[in-house]
């Protein structure tokens, strides 16, 4: 007889995709309640003449099918075409305190944003004003300030090329760098790292690629729910042949197996896919471990040829285009064993059965997520799997190369066109040839600098285009308490979020247009531009009447800002750009050459591939070399009290956004307070399946940090490692606990001790 267990946890068996899929699909057309105009909607996502998934960043086809959507993608489309509506009336009925005590998850489940809204102290309620009083606000108060540096600017991936080109136009006319932004917080070890080994701070494969790779491997990330997309990718090299070796701590349900959709006969067969061949079920953290174990094994194998070593290394390859190989054999030959497999929790064993499907297939593609990057060594481990792939010529060749799964639909795009804290020569020269003056160059803020310096009242103002800031940031009691201190916040939003609710002295909410939205200028309707994970830019056009008539584009909010705030300086013609989002698109061009003739490439079928070239094995490196580069040791390894707490996100979610309470594939229904454990563990620490437990951080400087009144459930992760959901976890995750060269949050990798739960146990987290 089966054990029960804890309330809304369940075994589920089915595949990923297939008939569930297509079921929440329909459960979540109901609950925005647009059946009829949302399944229209889903059919113009991701098509040639219709509008990008807001969900994901993976790339389209070239042959797009009649639906190329989703069930992550038709629920961030749905939650944002929904039929509910968040105007004034909403925010006379609710006072700022009351709407506080509510989820992220009850506040967008209100709808669309219609009014811009302005935060009232004496009634404690927002209050609507005009959009012109707003932009005077908001000019006043950033031109009230000592200096432009005492402003933060925040960019959500979401925006596309147009308003992010804009936003930091303003931001620079205006006088800052201080640009803060989500790449701080999931891939900037890769931005960081990958320029520093290979020239380019992007993936180097297109979709292609994959149809001409021998093997796939996976790093640290589950597309079954951050990039479902990718699933239809993984299933036809799966059913090729292709072995596909994964290293992940948590068993996730839509890399073992997954029915497509799309495929007729699995769909009426109940049949599935087994996705990967191999799964190694890395410690969390263990990543950088059992990298440099397979490099090991790989140079041991190389040393030398003429006394029978295996001559497994391109050395071709590596002769003309890399250096730093000495240094790298050096390095892990003095890395030991037995540190490899305590930090991995990988046997060696399990190590050389994954080099032996490396070494025998000739082209390989390695993906990662931010199981790679949200860790304290996050640009280390970006680097190592560089290394890996160098050392047998895997770069810049067809069916081979670096694969940096992206989250958001434009996080990579925004930084293509500026949005970045440290400007680069090539980006002040051609904001300079563009429109006549010289930013400065004084390196800005990035996310956690920004925090940093607004809880120390050195930055007094924060603009937000999009994103939910302070609940995605690490250490909400400092991020929360920072953000009541502004003098001034602006929101550009489609839906209420907890960000909003951290007032300040002046407090905004401006509501833009969506993805979906149809968006007409003086010249017309207008598209706008995003890039994918592979570097190709497409055009994206909404067709859904808006919200509501007082509703803007994202383009049109930031010009009325920069209107206000540096008026005519520069001759810089901002309503005249956003007139015709082609002027905008001009200037881009003017300001980066690889948009050459951005207007006429952008409208052909599938758009066009910026420049990456370590595809083609040209190296934008100092030395002109693809570097292969050294990192000390093997990461952090706790002590024998401490768990490692990753951060997950569930199947019913999308970064903060937090569409249902439901887990499937992991088998959790209704709630979120949970937290995923090995039984070992429970069991040396004396505790069973369904017992409430308290977390507390063993990481950081400062106060005590705990989470109380959890749930523990018995999970299949490899000893020493716990797993909870983002954001509510984040309450463990200190901010001065982020990988030092990229700034990245180490959201992914926290020292934590577990207790059982006693009566006074909340008073830990007073």
């Amino acid at each position: 007889m089966s054990k029960k267990r804890p309330d809304g946890i369940k075994v589920y068996k089915p595949a990923a995709g297939g008939w569930g899929a297509l079921k929440a699909v329909a459960q979540t057309l109901a609950r925005q309640q647009i059946i009829t105009q949302g399944s229209a909607t889903l059919l113009r996502a991701n098509q040639r003449d219709g509008f990008d998934c807001p969900g994901c960043a993976w790339p389209d086809p070239k042959h797009t099918s009649s639906f190329e959507f989703c069930e992550n993608g038709a629920k961030a489309i749905t939650w944002e075409s929904t039929s509910r509506r968040a105007g004034p009336d909403f925010f006379t009925q609710h006072t700022v305190p009351e709407l506080r005590d509510w989820t992220d998850h009850q506040l967008e489940m209100h709808g669309r944003l219609t009014h811009p809204m302005i935060y009232d102290p004496r009634s404690d309620r927002y209050q609507k004003i005009a959009w012109s009083d707003a932009f005077a606000l908001i000019g006043k108060e950033l031109n009230s300030l000592d200096s432009p540096d005492q402003a933060e600017f925040y960019t959500s991936g979401r925006a596309s090329n147009e308003a992010a080109f804009l936003y930091q136009l303003f931001v620079r006319a205006y006088g800052t760098n201080n640009f803060p932004d989500c790449s701080n917080m999931c891939h900037e070890a890769t931005s960081v790292g990958l320029p520093r080994s290979i020239g380019v701070g992007k993936g180097t494969v297109t979709l292609d690629d994959f149809d001409h790779t021998d093997a796939i491997f996976s790093f640290g990330h589950n597309p079954g729910t951050n990039h479902p997309r990718m699933m239809t990718t993984l299933h036809q090299a799966a059913r090729r042949g292709v072995p596909i070796v994964v290293f992940n701590p948590i068993r996730e349900r839509a890399l073992e197996k997954f029915a497509a959709p799309q495929n007729p006969i699995e769909m009426a067969t109940f049949s599935s896919t087994r996705i990967a061949s191999a799964y190694h079920q890395v410690r969390a953290g263990g990543d950088l471990a059992a990298l440099k174990g397979m490099i090991k094994l790989i140079l041991g194998d190389s040393m030398d040829i003429e006394a029978g070593g295996g001559g497994c290394l391109d050395r071709d390859f590596i002769e003309t285009h890399t250096r730093g190989l000495n240094d790298l054999k050096r390095d892990v030959e003095k890395t030991g064993w037995d540190d490899i497999l305590r930090a991995s929790g990988l046997s060696k064993e399990a190590i050389a059965s994954a080099v032996d499907i490396y070494l025998s297939a000739r082209n390989v593609i390695l993906c990662y997520g931010m199981g790679l990057t949200q860790h304290r060594n996050g640009t280390a481990n970006v680097q190592q799997a560089a290394n890996l792939l160098l050392l047998r010529g895997n770069i810049g060749r067809r069916g081979a190369g670096l694969c940096p799964v992206r989250g958001h639909s434009n996080v990579q795009g925004n930084r293509t066109v500026g949005i970045t804290e440290a400007p680069s020569e090539e980006l002040l020269d051609g904001i300079e040839r563009a429109f006549g003056f010289r930013p400065t160059r004084r390196k800005g803020h990035n996310a956690i600098e920004a925090v940093e310096a607004i809880a120390s009242g050195r930055s007094k103002a924060l603009i937000c285009l999009g994103g939910n800031l302070a609940v995605a940031m690490a250490d909400p009691r400092i991020t929360f308490d920072a953000m009541r201190k502004l003098r001034l916040a602006v929101h550009i939003s489609t839906k209420l979020n907890r960000s909003h609710l951290l007032t300040a002295q002046n407090s905004l909410i401006l509501p833009c247009l969506g993805r979906t939205d149809l968006d007409v200028q003086a010249s017309g309707p207008q598209a706008v531009t995003v890039e994918d994970s592979m570097s190709v830019v497409h055009s994206s056009k909404g067709f859904l009447k808006p919200p509501d008539p007082e509703l803007r584009s994202e383009p049109a909010i930031v010009a009325g800002i920069a209107e206000a705030t540096v008026g005519n300086a520069y001759e810089i013609d901002w309503a005249g750009m956003v007139e015709d989002y082609d002027r905008i698109r001009d200037k881009i061009e003017l300001v980066f050459p690889d948009f050459r003739d951005f207007n006429r490439r952008v409208r052909r079928k599938g758009g066009f591939r910026l420049d990456v070239p370590a595809s083609y094995r040209v190296w934008a490196t100092r030395s002109s070399k693809a570097n292969l580069l050294v990192t000390a040791g093997v990461g952090e390894i706790p002590g024998k009290d401490a768990l490692i707490l990753t951060t997950l996100r569930s199947h019913d979610q999308y970064n903060t956004t937090i569409y249902g309470l439901d887990d499937r594939y992991r088998g959790v229904f209704g709630r979120r307070d949970i937290v995923f454990i090995n039984g070992s563990d429970l069991e040396r620490r004396g505790l069973r399946d369904g017992d409430t437990i308290d977390l507390m951080s063993a990481a950081g400087a400062g106060p005590a940090r705990s989470l109380c009144g959890l749930t523990a459930v018995e999970y299949d992760i490899p000893e020493g490692c716990i797993a909870g959901y983002y954001p509510e976890m984040n309450v463990l995750v200190p901010l001065d606990h982020y990988d030092l060269e990229s700034g990245t949050p180490a959201y992914k990798g926290v020292p934590v001790t577990v207790e059982r739960t006693a009566s006074r146990s909340c008073a830990k987290c007073d």
